[in-house]
């Protein structure tokens, strides 16, 4: 298994690799620990119904041309990761990191943000405790943050962001929307004509 400092190394080498945009990924996603996975998989699941690629290998890049990588990366347990990572996002093609951290001290997506700058930081807190270190940075130092638990929000904030860009990811969004909005159209229109009782049982 790589070392953390196997991993800063990774990170510092495919930062400094010439690679077209087009192969590098488009969206970081980040937590403090693996515990937190349950709750970043909303951001993955987003970003996979909006046909972004999972790009594990910097130098193979999958075949979709939008992507995103995930890291396990905390504050306090691996500083040294967590400047490595926020130092070379933009370098290594980053557009976004969406950022997730519990507990009461929540410090990755905010540091996060802090050395990024001025790549944009979606912070997740991902617990009713967490929200206010996520939330809590100080007048020129931004952050966008979701409520807690919100990944799947952040993922497409994150979209969002490309959107503005990348026409096609602006298509991708808006039939996510519309698939949505259909679906509750549909479960509106069942419960209406088979009952509350027919609807449950159905």
């Amino acid at each position: 298994m790589p070392s953390v400092t196997d991993l800063i190394e990774r990170l510092e080498s495919d930062a400094a690799a010439a690679r077209p945009k087009e192969s590098t990924p488009d969206v970081g996603v980040i937590m403090g620990s693996d515990s937190d996975l349950d709750t970043m998989q909303g951001a993955f699941d987003a970003l996979d119904a909006l046909g972004f690629a999972e790009q594990t290998d910097h130098a193979d890049p999958p075949e979709g041309r939008f992507s995103y990588e995930s890291y396990v990366v905390s504050a306090h347990r691996t500083p040294d990761l967590l400047y490595a990572y926020a130092e070379t996002a933009e370098a290594r093609g980053l557009d976004v990191v969406v950022a997730g951290a519990g507990g009461k001290s929540a410090d990755l997506p905010n540091m996060t943000a802090s050395i990024a700058f001025p790549l944009p930081v979606i912070g997740v807190p991902v617990q009713e405790k967490s929200v206010d270190s996520v939330i809590g940075m100080p007048t020129g130092a931004p952050i966008t943050a979701v409520d807690a638990g919100k990944s799947y929000n952040a993922a497409l904030s994150a979209a969002q962001i490309l959107a503005r860009e990348h026409p096609e990811v602006r298509e991708r969004l808006v039939e996510l929307h519309d698939e949505r909005r259909e679906g509750v159209g549909d479960v509106s229109a069942a419960l209406h004509d088979l009952g509350v009782a027919g609807f449950r049982e159905r």
